[in-house]
């Protein structure tokens, strides 16, 4: 089996993709796609038909209730139309370009709700989903632990590479994501999925940043059905800051 050719190898992937060539890569990437897909052989996990994901979306919809002779309408979960990806309308996302939807889900609820990230105060909306058939997916998390020391020299040694490219891999699919990021910023991830789907891999599985579960995208959006949803409301979010370089400080002014 082929192994990658460096430890940054996807780190100069993604620089290529883009910064330099999205379309028509040069040899070095497409030499690190096909080392990407020959190790993904190694990386399966096949899910389960009847296995139960969770799905999120901001917001909700309405219901009328009655109460006296009186009408009025309450906040309701979005309905199973709304909790699909919209076939016609996919908006860009980690393993989808603009216009081909892909089934994002969460091995978990509260991960798939963190996912979308709500603010305090927000309704979300968080359907559970069916697996209508057997899935291969190449598990993404499935790597052993990279190696991020300094060695002499600079030079990882070429028996932490493999470890340390996979690793990348989940980490940039995994990475939070905000409505004012860059549409370029995901086009490595997304030719990446579209090398597991050229394989001919369901999807693929990707570690979150925001829960304990892990995140699911499927190519075929029809492969899990809607079984229930219900709506949540964001009480309350807890911060964790580490200090990333060091302060600076001023002179008083006299």
């Amino acid at each position: 089996m082929p192994s990658f050719e460096s430890s940054s190898a996807y780190a100069a992937f993604a620089h290529n993709v883009v910064q330099r060539a999205r379309y028509v890569r040069d040899e070095a990437s497409d030499r690190f796609l096909g080392t990407l897909a020959a190790q993904a052989a190694d990386r399966v996990e096949t899910l389960p038909t009847g296995m139960v994901l969770w799905r999120a979306a901001l917001g909700h919809d309405w219901r009328d209730e009655t109460d006296e002779g009186y009408t009025f309408q309450v906040p309701a979960p979005h309905p199973p139309s709304r909790m699909r990806p919209l076939s016609d309308r996919a908006k860009e996302g980690r393993a989808n370009p603009k216009g081909i939807p892909v089934l994002y889900l969460a091995t978990r609820r509260e991960t798939a709700l963190a996912e979308v990230r709500p603010w305090i105060g927000t309704s979300v909306s968080a359907a559970q989903f069916r697996l209508v058939r057997e899935l291969r997916i190449v598990d993404c998390t499935k790597h052993e632990k990279p190696c991020r020391r300094i060695f002499p020299g600079g030079v990882t040694p070429p028996e932490y590479w493999d470890a340390n490219n996979w690793s990348d891999v989940d980490d940039a699919f995994s990475r939070p994501v905000t409505p004012s990021d860059d549409g370029a910023g995901y086009a490595p991830t997304q030719v990446l999925a579209e090398c597991f789907r050229a394989a001919g891999y369901d999807g693929l599985g990707y570690a979150s940043a925001l829960g304990e579960g892990h995140n699911v995208a499927l190519f075929d959006t029809s492969a899990a059905v809607i079984i229930n949803c219900g709506l949540f409301d964001l009480k309350r979010i807890e911060f964790g800051f580490e200090e990333s370089t060091n302060p600076y400080f001023c002179e008083a002014e006299v």
